[in-house]
């Protein structure tokens, strides 16, 4: 069957340290055994700032990189900043998610990242139209009708209160059906 369904092959996001990420997934790991979940397992933990997009393949993620390097990464340490996590929540029955506190600095990174990307690449995504909810997603897609409430209220127990360094964009690519790190800038 044919379809005319584009792939999507590229998104942009900020990684988290790694006693971060170990906590959730231990998290994942629990929202598989306890509910059957499998969807977070194919992307690292990361927070989100350009959505998943095709990128035209007269476009490479080397320009995307360079793009970034140029008008984010050299200009660091004024993007720099701390995030901040406090414990989980949901959007519905959809997305589990570690709930990261929306500021000011969030969105100003995400606005210089998606401009260096349509520099790089023109019309390749555009500006999503809601607000930005920047997040750490657990399990999506394939959660239970009615188990993120139990869910919810069993990660919350751990009281996951945590600062992390906003410190690199990341983009990501996906091969074999995975999403994979790229590159990573550090600022």
């Amino acid at each position: 069957m044919k379809t005319d369904f584009i792939q999507q092959t590229h998104f942009i996001g900020v990684l988290v340290p790694e006693d971060i990420r170990a906590t959730l997934e231990d998290c994942r790991r629990y929202m598989n055994e306890a509910y059957g979940c499998k969807s977070g397992y194919g992307t690292p933990i990361h927070v989100t700032l350009v959505p998943p997009f095709h990128l035209p393949e007269e476009f490479s993620t080397k320009d995307l990189a360079m793009a970034i390097e140029k008008e984010v990464i050299l200009a660091g340490s004024e993007l720099k900043f701390d995030g901040h996590i406090e414990n989980f929540d949901a959007f519905g029955d959809r997305t589990i998610f570690a709930k990261v506190i929306p500021n000011e600095n969030w969105t100003k990174l995400r606005d210089k990242v998606l401009e260096a990307v349509l520099k790089a690449a023109p019309g390749c995504t555009k500006k999503d139209k809601r607000p930005f909810t920047p997040h750490l997603t657990v399990a999506n897609r394939d959660i239970p009708s009615g188990a993120s409430v139990a869910a919810l209220q069993v990660m919350n127990e751990l009281n996951l209160v945590e600062d992390f360094p906003v410190d690199n964009v990341a983009i990501f690519e996906r091969r074999g059906g995975k999403w994979n790190v790229a590159w990573c800038g550090e600022m």
